[in-house]
Formats: C-alpha cells, structure tokens, sequence
C-alpha cells in the first residue's frame, strides 16, 4: 500500500507525523498528561537554573577543587545537573522542550555572565544534545526509569555528552591549552552530579511515578505498529 503525499510539502504522511512525534511528544510517543507537564516543568526548571548558574559561577570563580586532586570550572557541577535534567525534560514533554530551555537559559546567561562564557556554554549543550539524541534516546527506549536500561542511558549518554560539552566549552572559554589539564577534573565534576541524578531518579521512581504509572496518570505509551511478516 503507497502513503499519500502530505499536501504541503510532498512527504509521506506517516513520514511527517514520525518527525512530529519525535519532536513534540514524549520519548515514548505517549500524550503529554498532566502529571507529564508538572514533571516536565521542575526538569525544565532545573535545565534553565543549572544553565544560568553554571554560567554565573564560572565568570565569578574560575577554576574550582572537585575532588581526587582535580580542579573543575566552578559551573561543573552545575553543568552535570542540567545534562541530567535535560533528560528528564525529554522524558515528559518531548525534545522540543529541552531546545527551548537551551535558548531561554542562553538568553539569559548574556545578561547576567561574560558573553564568552555564556556563548562556549550554549555552543558545548548545543553538542552535547545532539550526542544526547544519538545515545539516550535510542537505549532509553522500552525502558523507564528507574531500572537497569535508564540507568544505561542516563550514564551513557551523560558521559559522551560531559565529554563532548567539557571539550567545546574549555575551548571556546579558555583556549584549547586549558582542554587537556583541565578535561579530567571536568569529568569528575559532571560524574557526581550523575550519581546523584540516578539516585534521585529512582527515589522518585518508587515513590511517584510508579503510583502515578499504575494508575494511569502518565499516560499510554504509543504501540508501534506490527510489522508484517
């Protein structure tokens, strides 16, 4: 059977509606309920804070002691909270919802932070979204949080993102001699921020979003359609 062009642009329907879902549903295509949008809303929250502080702190502090003999920009840490939270955002509400955060949070990080600062940070999240599309989104499929494959995708994808993030920012930031030095501390920063997001992901798995599941409050995630044989 051959899919009707869409009107406007020529593609297949079910192609458009694919790009669609991708964008403005959650991760796993089911509708946005209210549960969903309260969630979605504190991960976008913290996406934004983290963004505007990791940028404010950096520009007043510099270069930090996070632990092992290694030194961090003072914004680490607070990089690490919002490349967790983003998939939060992405888990609720959809990709759509972490770009816009990107954009708000670097709107705002000119006014209160040095421009190159705040430019290096929204470059490096840029990257490390795109990292975060390829790695988080495909593993974190048919799984939910709190168990053993998100727990894989939150790691993996955190790790390629805090590396790819770690590597344009000290760039752009602070030249690409402070890249090398500086890489190792950066990654330790961002690793305790991602045990502390795996932790408080699966506190809050067993005590909300499983009820919240079970009762029906997040939604059906969209069945996939059964392939012919």
């Amino acid at each position: 059977m051959s899919l009707s062009p869409h009107p406007r642009n020529g593609l297949p329907e079910d192609t458009v509606r694919g790009w669609g879902d991708k964008w403005l549903r959650p991760l796993d295509g089911s509708q946005i309920t209210p549960a969903r949008i309260v969630v979605g809303v504190i991960a976008g929250l913290l996406v934004l804070g983290a963004l505007i502080a990791a940028n404010v702190v950096t520009t007043d502090y510099g270069f930090i002691p996070v632990g092992f003999g290694f030194e961090a920009t003072a914004g680490t840490l607070f990089a690490g909270v919002m490349l967790a939270s983003r998939d939060a955002v992405q888990d609720a509400l959809g990709r759509w919802a972490v770009v816009v955060m990107i954009l708000l949070g670097t709107i705002v990080s000119f006014l209160v932070s040095d421009p190159q600062i705040a430019i290096a940070a929204a470059l490096a999240f840029g990257f490390a979204e795109l990292a975060d599309f390829a790695v988080y989104t495909p593993i974190r499929n048919r799984s939910i949080i709190g168990d053993k494959r998100w727990a894989l995708a939150v790691v993996a994808s955190n790790v390629v993102g805090a590396l790819a993030d770690s590597v344009i920012f000290l760039g752009i930031a602070f030249g690409l001699g402070a890249i090398t030095p500086a890489l190792p501390g950066q990654m330790v920063g961002k690793l305790w921020a991602t045990l502390a997001y795996l932790l408080l992901g699966w506190v809050v798995a067993k005590t909300i979003l499983n009820p919240l599941r079970k009762a029906g409050r997040l939604g059906q995630p969209r069945e996939e359609p059964v392939k012919a044989t």
